[in-house]
């Protein structure tokens, strides 16, 4: 799996504290070796935010994402933080 970023992403990672990136790093880990694993709880968003997926880093925070490519072997991580990413 590739997986790309956005400025965005990069910006609002930058500004996690050191538990928070540790966190995120490891669930990125675990995504790669299977994006749908039960303990990322990864699933689609509704409205608005339908193409757009998401997982968790921990009980707040979580990565939106989208896929890239039909065959969902590309993705482009949007943004890290919490449920106001959704807003």
């Amino acid at each position: 799996m590739t997986i790309y970023h956005t400025s965005r992403f990069r910006r609002s990672y930058k500004n996690l504290d050191r538990q928070l990136k540790s966190a995120a790093q490891k669930r990125v880990a675990l995504f790669r070796l299977n994006r749908l694993d039960r303990r990322l709880r990864t699933h689609s968003l509704h409205g608005p935010l339908k193409d757009i997926w998401s997982f968790s880093v921990d009980a707040r925070y979580r990565i939106l994402f989208e896929f890239i490519d039909s065959r969902r072997e590309q993705v482009i991580f949007l943004d890290v933080g919490n449920h106001s990413l959704y807003q």
